[in-house]
């Protein structure tokens, strides 16, 4: 990737601290503003072999001409920050680049004796105050609450006839009981509305100028309650807000990146299915597939199966699943570009199996759970594995561990660093597997605690269950009723039938208790 002299230049220079940054154009525009918890990392990113390409992306990187940061005290401060200078140039490929239903605004009607703070999607012309856009809703969402602790707000829009918990904690004023008066409640919101513009240091001076007079007037009550506002707010400092998601980002480029070399493949893998079993002692058995979508969760392309096949065998479990999930009816779904099993060369082998079946040739490999091993088949993974990609893959990522392989069976198995963002990719895929398995699984085992064992017996169906509740109260008192009741509630044959299968005895296939049709 060629990068202009000045922008190479400018990349060395870029700090480890939070801020906003700006692309231009060789005419000077602002292109793109962003925001960054450390800015090296995030700017270097767009320059970088190992980013994942895609059109849009591509288009700005080749546009930049010139790069400025502005560095920030907090994560807080440079999320509100991005949002006052998207609004002043409102740069092109932030339009391009982002998807408008991601746009979160921050609603504080000043207008209203106590208002309240909400978020919404679609500001209007009402006469409230409104901040925004912001692009990370998780992150403002977070933002807010942090704030909340220093400038406590209002959430309801429907006054409660009481003090909520959140005033209890500290967290709201107690308008609810009108534990403030209107005129202080909105001096602390418009404090907080400087903070949203930007104004973070300008706000904590006037905090301090506040306090000293109070302490200066003897109210030592009301100095001590700035003083404490001081703290929370000098507290924001060491929250993190998006950096974790920032990271995260920057992971998942290097991870497919070096996945692509690692296994040989033609390109980075942009749609990964991962799959998993989960069951108790053979019962309730279910299968998952959940989707990474260019390294990130695709929760509207996850499925979940329930086996067909009964038992406690895996193997078998895992050819259903992979027969099933690449059946013709199933053609319309999108076809990954790597399939990861959640399991050793047992479960790999029957995946396998089941491709092969199908006469589909797809790059697959396992993730075995006790050393975090890949296990790859040396002929039939469709992958290309050698001691030499191992070997470009260390030199290209620089990685102080050299990464290991050993062949077992008709296997390789390749052990990577555990801090390679490789295996921290396949984890987060192979664990958010297990967690869709293990909560299908949940839910079908509590649907079978509640299903009464009357569910069971062959030809009864909802008339007489219900005839048979009504009569004796529950499904526990139908059970412990003795033959000659039961009779005398449903007739001498069906009373009869009813009670030899609730002690034991199997009925006749051919055996119909209900008179429904």
């Amino acid at each position: 990737m060629h990068v202009p002299d000045k922008v190479a230049a400018k990349l060395k220079e870029l700090p480890v601290d939070p801020g906003v940054y700006f692309h231009r154009s060789k005419t000077g525009e602002i292109i793109y503003v962003g925001k960054a918890a450390i800015l090296r990392n995030r700017v270097r990113q767009y320059f970088q072999e190992a980013r994942v390409s895609d059109a849009k992306t591509d288009a700005l990187v080749a546009e930049i001409a010139d790069l400025e940061w502005i560095t920030t005290d907090t994560e807080l401060d440079a999320l509100f920050l991005e949002s006052e200078m998207i609004k002043r140039y409102k740069p092109r490929y932030n339009i391009l680049l982002r998807d408008d239903k991601s746009q979160t605004f921050i609603r504080i009607d000043m207008l209203n004796p106590y208002p309240y703070i909400c978020f919404t999607r679609s500001p209007m012309d009402d006469g409230a105050e409104y901040f925004g856009p912001y692009y990370n809703a998780v992150a403002i969402k977070k933002a807010m609450r942090l704030l909340r602790k220093a400038f406590p707000y209002s959430t309801h829009e429907t006054m409660p006839p009481r003090v909520c918990l959140q005033y209890h904690l500290g967290l709201c004023p107690g308008v609810e009981e009108q534990k403030v008066s209107s005129v202080d409640y909105k001096t602390s919101l418009r404090k907080l509305m400087r903070y949203l513009k930007g104004e973070r240091k300008a706000v904590m001076r006037d905090i301090e100028t506040d306090m000293k007079k109070a302490a200066g007037s003897h109210d030592f009550e009301r100095a001590a309650a700035l003083r404490n506002q001081m703290r929370d707010l000098r507290e924001l400092t060491r929250q993190i807000v998006f950096r974790d998601k920032e990271f995260i980002d920057i992971s998942r480029d290097h991870a497919l990146s070096e996945l692509k070399l690692l296994l040989g493949l033609s390109d980075v893998p942009r749609r990964i299915e991962g799959y998993d079993i989960s069951h108790m002692s053979g019962t309730n058995n279910v299968a998952s597939m959940v989707v990474a979508t260019n390294g990130l969760a695709d929760k509207s392309e996850y499925r979940k199966f329930k086996m067909r096949i009964l038992g406690n065998n895996d193997f078998a479990h895992m050819n259903e699943v992979i027969t099933r999930r690449f059946a013709p009816k199933h053609d319309n779904w999108r076809r990954p570009d790597l399939l990861l099993i959640d399991g050793g060369k047992g479960q790999l082998g029957a995946a396998i199996d089941a491709l092969e079946a199908r006469g589909i040739t797809m790059a697959a490999v396992g993730l075995a759970k006790r050393e975090e091993e890949i296990v790859v088949h040396k002929t039939r993974s469709n992958v290309a594995v050698s001691l030499a990609a191992l070997e470009k893959w260390r030199e290209m990522f620089m990685t102080a561990d050299v990464p290991f392989m050993y062949e077992s069976d008709d296997f390789y198995v390749i052990r990577l660093p555990k801090s390679s963002h490789t295996i921290k990719l396949l984890q987060r895929i192979r664990d958010e597997s297990h967690r869709f398995a293990v909560s299908y699984h949940t839910t079908l085992k509590r649907k079978g605690q509640l299903k009464s064992k009357l569910d069971d017996i062959p030809g009864v169906g909802p008339a007489t269950r219900k005839k048979l509740v009504q009569s004796f109260g529950s499904g526990r008192g139908v059970e412990q009723a003795t033959q000659a009741q039961l009779t005398a509630v449903m007739g001498e044959v069906k009373g009869a039938l009813i009670w030899r299968w609730l002690h034991g005895e199997q009925l006749p296939k051919e055996t119909s208790l209900d008179t429904e049709s």
